[in-house]
């Protein structure tokens, strides 16, 4: 009998967070001036930190393959 292992996915799933209602407001501001929603802009601001903070990655989080770190 042959089974097949479907690929692990890298699925997003729902979060929470605490925010004032002004930095709500600024949130939902800024995904709105760049047509893109609260989760997308909180994503990206993530992202751009993170690759900010660690350029080569961390043992968590490698390069993606093809990318460049620093030297």
């Amino acid at each position: 009998m042959q089974t097949t292992t479907e690929p692990t996915r890298d699925r997003a799933r729902p979060r929470t967070f605490s925010a004032t209602e002004r930095d709500f407001g600024m949130l939902e501001a800024i995904a709105h001036y760049h047509g893109i929603s609260k989760s997308a802009m909180i994503t990206g601001l993530i992202r751009k930190e993170f690759w900010r903070a660690f350029p080569n990655g961390t043992e968590a989080v490698p390069l993606d393959a093809g990318a460049k770190g620093t030297e």
